[in-house]
């Protein structure tokens, strides 16, 4: 991953020029949800997957099933029947995911409409992500990258405020 850059510096005249070392082929791959609900303090929940070898045949990304157990773990910790508001990610619409939500009366899900990531209020908690935790950070190893990523998203998890102002930018309302 290359770091992102809030400043740098070059000569009057001359454009800055960034150098970052090759590129690993790990991945880190991230699922979130954002929790609302009327009169309590809004939840952040995540799952972070790191993908150690990329030479195996292992899936590089989450599956249906990772995020139905996101899902089970979020229903189980808010105590509470889950709607969910997705985005039109192939493993969201998967068969064996709506299989899932049509046998749990306990979860609904609703999708957003294609290539609308400005109603996504996780595309915001990515956004802040990026914009703290990871700006001016050239990463030492894949594992330098999950620890910094996992002690950002649990700053953003302890402020409500920051999970609300997502929705906010969205225009949703819980």
């Amino acid at each position: 991953m290359t770091p992102p850059t809030t400043r740098t510096w070059a000569r009057r005249g001359h454009t800055p020029v960034i150098r970052v070392r090759g590129r690993s082929q790990r991945r880190v791959s991230l699922a979130a949800m954002c929790c609302y609900k009327p009169g309590e303090r809004s939840r952040f929940i995540y799952r972070p997957m790191f993908h150690k070898d990329h030479k195996t045949k292992e899936r590089r990304s989450f599956a249906w099933t990772n995020f139905r157990a996101l899902l089970v773990a979020a229903h189980q910790q808010l105590g509470a029947p889950v709607v969910l508001v997705w985005d039109n990610l192939n493993t969201h619409r998967a068969a064996g995911m709506r299989d899932f939500i049509a046998t749990h009366d306990w979860v609904t899900a609703f999708h957003l409409p294609p290539y609308a990531p400005e109603l996504n209020p996780v595309e915001g908690i990515w956004s802040l992500l990026r914009r703290s935790s990871q700006t001016n950070t050239a990463f030492a190893d894949p594992d330098h990258l999950v620890r910094v990523l996992r002690h950002g998203l649990r700053q953003i998890q302890y402020r409500s405020h920051l999970i609300d102002g997502c929705l906010t930018a969205t225009g949703l309302t819980p």
